[in-house]
């Protein structure tokens, strides 16, 4: 049964095989044909697709060489143009070519008779200048160096009558503005003065106080002269003791000192000590004193305390005789007065004028000038560009290059030259005199000099056969310029050149 039903299901099975492979055979034949129709479409569509695009690529061959066409009729038109234009430049370069050659040939001809007519020229020249020669007396050379002086004679009568209209202008304008301000600077600000000295007397009660102040083998003296730095001078003179030194304010601290030892009758090195300690702390109130005076009288605010105090040993420094304290608060006024009346910074020009003359605080103790000395003090104590350059320009060291600086320039010179304000050691005064007749004597033309005015104008006589009413104008200018820049002087010195001719005859 069981081998029974083993072989139906292996028969069942072999049917259901061959059912499927007949199948599957039909559906491979259907696969075939339809793979057999789509490649023959697709052949078709290729040769189709193929066709179109010979056609195309034809057209487009067509097309191309069409424009290709075009174009080369075109730049053969081109060509041709340009080739004609070129033949025509040619032809015209051709023609101006020719034009030059004539040209040349006229211009050598215009040449050689203009060379021909040169050499006639400079013959019919020189037989003119023979002849003007002949009829004149004048050689070539002379006749020029004639013509030279007469138009230099011109230039200088035209110059000396310039000189004068603008002097005239200058003297209608500039001068009155001038002594109206300084005049008015002048009258508001007029301070004292005192002598210059190296040195102080002392007076004493008797001769006999001498030996004190020597003390017993000298050593009262030796403590004073070490401990102030000052020499003492005991000789003949009669009750009076000299102190000796260059620096004012030790100098003044001896003398109080020997004032307060003369009273108190006790002399002895402890107690000169004791003394020169209380003279030194009394100078030096004073000084802040004084300094701080300085600048409520001109109004200067803001200044550094050491300036102030260096303002106030002014006080005890002199300078030709005028007190350099007194001085400096005399150039402040006359400096806020001169910029007030120019419309200037009033306060900036005080402060310049106060503080122009600082460094003589100091000089007898630093090296260099009190210009330099009062530079560097005002630039350690941070002051205004502006009042720094004005120290430095007051005396002409360096160009004033702002008006504050001319400002105090001239107020230092109105302070110093005003009547009065200083003297002069006669010795120098004598030189400076000498000199200037000295520079006047120098020029051509000059027969006398005279200073006179003590100083303060020169006269010159000229003599009238060289030197003529023009060239003393000239005379005049050049000589106060040679002044200017030799000669160092207070103030100011008129040149005043005189020329006199004079005809005597007799009658008989």
């Amino acid at each position: 049964m069981l081998i029974l039903m083993a072989a139906l299901a292996v028969v069942m099975f072999n049917i259901g095989m061959a059912h499927r492979r007949k199948i599957a055979e039909q559906k491979i034949g259907g696969a075939e044909e339809e793979a057999r129709q789509i490649v023959a479409a697709a052949v078709k569509q290729a040769e189709a697709k193929k066709r179109e695009s010979v056609i195309e690529a034809r057209e487009e061959i067509q097309k191309n060489r069409t424009e290709l066409e075009k174009e080369i009729r075109e730049r053969r038109s081109e060509l041709s143009k340009s080739e004609r234009r070129l033949q025509q430049k040619e032809e015209s370069l051709d023609r101006k070519h020719d034009a030059a050659e004539k040209k040349e040939e006229i211009l050598g001809r215009k040449i050689k008779e203009a060379e021909e007519m040169n050499d006639e020229i400079r013959e019919i020249k020189k037989s003119e200048t023979e002849m003007l020669e002949k009829i004149s007396g004048f050689t070539a050379e002379e006749a020029k160096e004639y013509l030279i002086r007469m138009i230099e004679t011109d230039a200088r009568h035209e110059a000396a009558i310039k000189i004068r209209e603008i002097d005239q202008e200058i003297k209608e304008t500039a001068e009155r503005k001038a002594r109206e301000y300084i005049s008015l600077a002048i009258q508001k600000c007029a301070a004292d003065h005192v002598s210059e000295a190296a040195i102080s007397v002392v007076p004493l009660p008797n001769d006999e106080m001498k030996g004190r102040i020597i003390g017993r083998e000298g050593r009262n003296i030796r403590t004073l002269e070490t401990m102030t730095g000052v020499d003492l001078i005991i000789d003949d003179t009669p009750e009076a003791i000299t102190l000796s030194s260059f620096d004012p304010v030790r100098r003044e601290i001896a003398r109080l000192t020997l004032e307060k030892l003369i009273m108190d009758g006790r002399i002895h090195p402890a107690r000169i000590e004791e003394m020169i300690e209380k003279s030194r702390r009394e100078v030096d109130a004073i000084i802040k004193s004084e300094g701080e005076r300085a600048i409520f009288e001109t109004g200067v605010q803001g200044l550094h305390p050491e300036l102030i105090k260096l303002l106030g040993r002014m006080h005890y420094r002199t300078s030709y005789g005028q007190n350099v304290l007194q001085h400096s608060i005399e150039v402040a006024h006359v400096s806020g007065i001169l910029a007030a009346e120019l419309g200037l910074d009033i306060t900036m020009a005080k402060r310049a004028g106060l503080l122009h003359d600082i460094g003589k605080a100091v000089d007898h103790e630093t090296e260099g000038s009190h210009i330099q000395i009062g530079v560097d003090l005002a630039r350690k104590y941070r002051e205004n560009r502006e009042i720094i350059h004005a120290i430095q320009a007051h005396h002409g060291d360096v160009e004033a290059e702002t008006p504050i600086a001319c400002i105090v320039q001239a107020a230092d010179a109105i302070s110093a030259a005003r009547p009065g304000a200083r003297r002069e050691n006669l010795e120098a005064y004598i030189k400076r005199l000498e000199k200037l007749e000295a520079i006047a004597n120098e020029f051509p033309g000059v027969e006398k000099s005279f200073a006179i005015q003590a100083g303060r104008e020169i006269r010159i006589m000229v003599n009238p056969e060289t030197v003529t009413d023009d060239n003393m104008v000239l005379l005049a200018r050049d000589l106060a310029k040679k002044i200017e820049s030799e000669l160092e002087y207070p103030g100011q010195i008129k040149v005043s050149v005189m020329r006199e001719t004079r005809a005597v005859d007799y009658a008989k």
